[in-house]
């Protein structure tokens, strides 16, 4: 037995994608265990670019079983459109099962998280408006709508009549938006029903099974540490757990299960939305990096702000995950920036910290302390060891291992499956 928990160790958007696909060629299952379409994965295969919201990255090899566990808030919608994209392109996702514990999101999922969002004014958080954040709050409020429901048609359509009800007072009364008609609805979904049947399955029942029979499991979380609901910058956070915890509630399995944590920290810090960013870069520096490093959403295309690594946030991450090795990505992008920074530690009202803060308002004041390293004028992408980089690259992933206390298991010098560099193999 094998099981290898992926995640993003900064604020989602570290290039998980890549890893998970590196990483899944070896797996036998991949798992995704949280998050919704929020999420955006990019993979290359040779010239080809796949961006994937819903469908676990392991999907691009044949053979393997992806699970979409309960964790996961499905869209339909959106599911069966990724799938259609998928087969147009001549992918087989016949190894694809949805967990029946999963929940749906919902039209009016959707019309909740975008008038919430336009309500919150200059508090806004900074959502997707995909109905990510309404449809766990119907699962945390025990009304939600449950994958296995669109197999038993009556209780399916008890439970989304007394929904829309609900819903559409909330958009009347309190948003003054328009609501939703329940035979629309309806209508809508047969046709999903009709065509994820086959799909939906016990995935509890399938993880432990394979964990059971010694087979290769790997975990893939969506978003960071950073957006975790309880570890992350509350409130500007997502609605799930991303952390390798998440893992054991978002997939139905328990924490001795789990072999291996690999943390993916991109070799500079973005973030998406709002709220606290210490080491932010403004201006036409900050530009500079996101276009060099392309930092633009997979699922929605916003630009993403970008900073100089953190390692106060890696430590906080190194933390709550239990990380047992970091993926480096995107260390291609730092090529001729000088010098280099990191943060190794907050200023706080005059005091020197090297722990993350948990008040969001002390880490808006909070200014970072850095280290100054030279850079690197050579091309790496085509580095096939470690060896290959140049020797302040190196000093570079050596002062990370040291400031975050972690070792650094793979590096990868570009977007591409043949542009890593394994220094140890999570399987």
């Amino acid at each position: 037995m094998a099981a290898v928990v992926l995640v993003g160790a900064q604020w989602g958007d570290e290039g998980k994608g890549k890893i998970t696909d590196y990483l899944a060629e070896r797996a036998d299952v991949v798992v995704r265990y949280q998050g919704g379409s929020n999420a955006g994965h990019t993979v290359m295969v040779g010239r080809e670019e796949f961006k994937l919201h819903l469908v676990p990255s392991g999907i691009l090899y044949p053979g393997k079983l992806c699970v979409i566990a309960n964790g996961v808030v499905l869209d339909p919608q959106v599911l069966v459109q990724e799938l259609d994209g998928l087969a147009g392109r001549g992918v087989d996702t016949t190894g694809l099962r949805i967990s029946d514990r999963a929940h749906l999101i919902l039209p009016y999922h959707r019309g909740l998280d975008a008038a919430q969002e336009e309500h919150r004014g200059q508090a806004m958080i900074g959502t997707t408006k995909r109905g990510i954040g309404p449809a766990y709050v119907d699962k945390t409020a025990r009304t939600g709508i449950r994958v296995g429901d669109l197999l038993d048609w009556e209780e399916f359509e008890k439970k989304l009549a007394h929904n829309v009800v609900v819903a559409n007072e909330l958009l009347a009364k309190i948003y003054n938006q328009p609501g939703y008609d329940l035979r629309a609805i309806l209508e809508e979904y047969a046709g999903y029903t009709e065509r994820l049947r086959p799909l939906i399955a016990d995935g509890v029942r399938l993880v432990n099974r394979a964990l059971q029979e010694g087979r290769k499991v790997l975990f893939e979380g969506a978003q960071g540490t950073l957006l975790d609901l309880d570890q992350g910058t509350y409130p500007f956070v997502t609605s799930s757990y991303p952390i390798a915890g998440g893992a054991c509630v978002g997939a139905g399995v328990g924490p001795t299960r789990i072999d291996k944590v690999i943390g993916v920290v991109k070799a500079y810090t973005t973030r998406v939305g709002s709220g606290p960013f210490p080491t932010e870069i403004t201006g036409p520096a900050g530009d500079a990096l996101r276009q060099q490093g392309m930092e633009f959403g997979t699922t929605t295309g916003r630009p993403r702000r970008c900073g100089w690594l953190d390692t106060v946030i890696l430590r906080h991450a190194a933390e709550v995950n239990g990380l047992t090795g970091i993926a480096l990505t995107k260390l291609d992008v730092l090529t001729g920036l000088e010098p280099l920074k990191i943060g190794t530690a907050y200023r706080y009202r005059g005091e020197i910290s090297q722990d993350f803060p948990a008040s969001l308002k002390a880490l808006q004041e909070c200014e970072p302390v850095y280290e100054e390293l030279p850079g690197w004028q050579e091309d790496i992408t085509g580095a096939g060891s470690i060896e290959d980089l140049p020797v302040n690259c190196r000093n570079y992933i050596r002062r990370l291992e040291e400031l975050v206390g972690v070792p650094v298991h793979l590096i990868a010098v570009g977007p591409r499956r043949d542009q890593t560099i394994v220094l140890k193999d999570a399987f």
